[in-house]
């Protein structure tokens, strides 16, 4: 009996640390999630209360041509920026591991951008470079070519957030140089003796060996490109504009929540993205076993 008070104090004195972690997890993360899971079943404008409605949410969104849209927009977005987001931060961190001076000084400055381009302030800066009088078409002026307003034009308005998405490849550049790190120098110079050139080196040793950061980095650029939002929100004034061209995902969802009120519609939104990226990480777990190599 003795034994059991003092195992039962010893548990109380750590679920008392552990409590502000235990009422974060559950105020703001499991009972938010049932909540949104079970407003996706009905019709909710945050002002009457919910009326059940079954499946209507989600068999209303095959009909919906904004949506459709945007799922077509945010799609095209992160089949472009992830791929060339990863190989520009995998390309300047090859540079970076060649043993430069100041080191410390080049990865705090290519990470600042990390930092802060998913920012308002960053956004409203993109909206103004790539303005029809921006910066852009100002230093084109000078080799005599007449450029146009990149964001109004629904033909490049998406390629412009693409590119500030690929100007963020500070966090996955830092990761890659630290996998660049672990390499052993004995196979590299193991190939040299073998005549392997500096292409063969990269395809047989350095891709390889850090195969499971690019599996890392990967799922994680996913996650973030399919969830982007502050830079759509800001060059198209919240509109998704022109025609739909940045209309993301997240975009569309916050219009239904927060300017048409249809939170039911909107969580049940939230929830087929949860699917749809838990779907795309399974697959890509999946088949990492064809490619990704871990050191035993």
């Amino acid at each position: 009996m003795q034994t059991f008070k003092k195992a039962w104090r010893r548990n109380a004195v750590a679920y008392m640390f552990l409590s502000p972690w235990l009422i974060g997890l559950l105020g703001l993360s499991l009972i938010p999630m049932v909540t949104s899971l079970y407003l996706s079943f009905t019709n909710y404008d945050m002002f009457t209360s919910p009326v059940w409605t079954g499946m209507e949410n989600y068999t209303q969104m095959f009909e919906d041509s904004k949506y459709l849209a945007s799922i077509k927009v945010t799609t095209i977005y992160v089949m472009l920026s992830v791929p060339l987001q990863l190989m520009f931060a995998l390309g300047v961190a090859l540079l970076l591991n060649r043993g430069l001076r100041g080191l410390k000084f080049y990865r705090a400055v290519y990470y600042v951008p990390s930092l802060f381009g998913g920012s308002v302030a960053v956004a409203l800066l993109w909206r103004q470079l790539f303005g029809g009088e921006g910066l852009i078409n100002r230093g084109l002026a000078l080799f005599g070519i007449e450029g146009t307003n990149w964001i109004s034009s629904p033909d490049t308005a998406l390629y412009t957030l693409v590119i500030l998405a690929v100007w963020q490849f500070g966090a996955p550049m830092v990761i890659f140089l630290a996998g660049l790190k672990q390499v052993p120098l004995e196979l590299y110079e193991a190939a040299r003796i073998d005549g392997a050139s500096k292409i063969k080196q990269f395809f047989k040793i350095t891709l390889p060996m850090i195969s499971p950061i690019v599996l890392f980095n990967l799922i994680m650029q996913i996650i973030h490109a399919f969830q982007a939002f502050t830079p759509a929100y800001i060059v198209s004034g919240g509109e998704g504009g022109p025609l739909d061209s940045t209309l993301f995902y997240t975009l569309y969802l916050y219009q239904k929540a927060f300017t048409h009120f249809d939170m039911g519609y909107a969580a049940a939104m939230a929830w087929i993205l949860l699917i749809a990226i838990a779907i795309i990480t399974a697959i890509i777990f999946g088949t990492s076993k064809k490619w990704v190599f871990y050191q035993e």
